[in-house]
C-alpha cells in the first residue's frame, strides 16, 4: 500500500471500520442488479424489473437523508442496527414474492421496505472525518480510499450477484446482499471508539442539510449522474443476453467498475492544488463524454473498453463531491449532507433503471445506451449552471469552534 493510505490507517479502529464498510456497501452493487437479474430470469420482463431496481432506488432516496439526520442526532449504532433488521427482513419478503410468483404489487411493497438501506458508505466516511477533521491532505486520502473501497464493490458485486442468480438459483444474488449488509453494519456499530459523537436535537438549528446552495447543486448533478449508472447496468445486462452471453454483463460492469478504481487509487496519492470546484466540473463534463461511445457498442468486448474509460472519470469526480460536501455542509449534518449526494445518485438510478428497462423492452439493448448519453449531457450542463455556487466560499456557520481553522481554499480536501 503506498504510503499516503498507510499513515491513514496509523488511526486507532480505522481499518476495521472500513473493512466493515465494505461488507456493508456490498449490498449497493448487488442488490438492484441482483433484482433485475432475479426478475428478468423469472419473467422475461426487463419493464418489472427496472421498475423494481428504481422502487429500490426510490425508497433509498426518500429513507436514506432520513436515516442519517437521525444518526446525526442519536449516533449509528441506535439507528442503523434496527433500520437494517427491517432492509433485511423486506428483503427476504421480496424473495418469497419472487419465487412464489405473487401479483406485481407485492413485489413493489417489499422493494421499498427493502430500499431502506443505510447509506454504509456515508457512515464510515463521516468516521473519517472526525478522525482527521482540519487535516486536509489526510482527508483527501482518506476518500479516495473509500471511494477505492466503493470501486471494489462494484467489480466484484455484479460478478457475486449475477453469478449466483444465474448459475445456483434466480433469488441468490439479493439473498447474499442482504446477509453482507447485516454483517456488515452490526460489525460497524460495534466499534463504538471510532463512532462520531451524535448532536442532539437542539444542536440542528438549521433545519435541513439542503439548506445549502452548494449541497443542491452536487445533488441535482448527482441525479443525473446517478441515471447514468442506472441505465447502463440494465441495459448491459440485456445487451450481453442478447448476444447469448448474460452471465458476461457482470465481468464488463466489474471492468467499469475497474476503471474507476484505477483512476481512484492514483487520484488518491497526488497532492492537488486549485479550486476542487473546477476539478469536479470537468470530472462531471468527462463523465457525459465518456458516454458517447458507447453508441457504438456492437460487441461485448468493445462494450468492456469503452465502459472501462468511462469509468477512469468516476471515482476522482466521487471524492471531489466528497470534499465539497465537507466544506458546505455544517459539522453537525455532515452524514446527513453525504447521504444527501447518495440520493441524488439513487434517484438518479432509479430513474436510468426504469428508463432504459422500457427502452429495451420497446427498442433492444443498443437503443437502450441512448438514455445514459442523454443524462450525460443532463449532468454537464446542470454542473455549468450551478459551478458559480460550488466556486463561491462556503458559510462558516454551523461548524463549531473545532473546525475554525479549516482553510477555504483549493488545498482543504484537495
Amino acid at each position: 500500500m503506498p504510503s499516503p493510505y498507510r499513515a491513514i490507517f496509523a488511526a486507532p479502529g480505522a481499518r476495521e471500520f472500513s473493512a466493515a464498510g465494505f461488507f456493508g456497501r456490498m449490498p449497493l452493487s448487488m442488490m438492484g442488479i441482483g433484482v433485475v437479474t432475479m426478475v428478468s430470469q423469472l419473467t422475461g420482463r426487463y419493464g418489472l424489473a427496472g421498475a423494481l431496481s428504481a422502487t429500490l432506488a426510490m425508497a433509498a432516496a426518500v429513507m436514506g437523508p432520513q436515516v442519517s439526520r437521525l444518526v446525526d442526532r442519536h449516533g449509528q449504532r441506535r439507528v442503523l442496527r434496527p433500520v437494517t433488521l427491517f432492509a433485511a427482513a423486506s428483503v427476504a419478503g421480496l424473495l418469497v414474492c419472487a419465487q412464489q410468483r405473487l401479483p406485481d404489487w407485492t413485489l413493489f411493497v417489499f422493494a421499498a421496505g427493502a430500499g431502506c438501506v443505510p447509506s454504509v458508505g456515508s457512515m464510515v466516511r463521516a468516521r473519517w472525518a472526525e478522525i482527521y477533521r482540519g487535516s486536509g491532505r489526510q482527508l483527501h486520502t482518506a476518500y479516495s480510499w473509500e471511494s477505492i473501497v466503493d470501486e471494489v464493490c462494484f467489480i466484484f458485486g455484479p460478478i457475486i450477484s449475477i453469478g449466483l442468480s444465474t448459475a445456483w438459483f434466480p433469488e441468490a444474488g439479493p439473498l447474499i446482499a442482504g446477509v453482507f449488509l447485516v454483517i456488515g453494519v452490526f460489525w460497524l456499530t460495534a466499534q463504538r471508539a471510532t463512532e462520531p459523537k451524535p448532536h442532539p436535537k437542539e444542536q440542528h438549528t438549521g433545519g435541513s442539510a439542503l439548506r445549502s446552495p452548494g449541497l443542491r447543486v452536487l445533488v441535482v448533478t448527482f441525479v443525473a449522474t446517478g441515471t447514468i449508472f442506472g441505465a447502463v447496468d440494465v441495459v448491459t445486462v440485456a445487451f450481453a443476453e442478447e448476444r447469448g452471453h448474460k452471465a458476461a454483463a457482470s465481468l464488463v460492469l466489474a471492468v467499469y467498475a475497474l476503471g474507476s478504481c484505477l483512476a481512484g487509487a492514483v487520484f488518491g496519492l497526488l497532492h492537488l492544488r486549485g479550486k476542487p470546484s473546477t476539478r469536479w466540473l470537468v470530472g462531471v463534463c468527462a463523465m457525459a463524454v465518456s458516454m458517447i461511445p458507447l453508441q457504438l457498442a456492437g460487441s461485448l468486448p468493445f462494450l468492456a473498453v469503452a465502459l472501462f474509460v468511462a469509468g477512469l472519470a468516476i471515482a476522482p469526480t466521487m471524492v471531489t463531491t466528497m470534499a465539497l460536501v465537507e466544506q458546505h455542509v455544517p459539522r453537525n449534518q455532515l452524514t446527513e449532507g453525504m447521504t444527501w449526494t447518495s440520493t441524488g445518485l439513487a434517484v438518479g438510478v432509479a430513474l436510468g433503471s426504469s428508463a432504459a428497462g422500457w427502452v429495451v423492452d420497446a427498442s433492444g439493448a443498443e437503443a437502450g445506451y441512448a438514455v445514459p448519453a442523454v443524462a450525460g449531457a443532463l449532468a454537464a450542463a446542470v454542473a455549468f449552471l450551478g459551478y458559480r455556487r460550488l466556486a463561491e466560499p462556503a458559510p462558516r456557520g454551523g461548524r463549531g469552534e473545532d473546525d475554525r481553522h479549516l482553510r477555504t481554499d483549493g488545498e482543504h480536501v484537495a
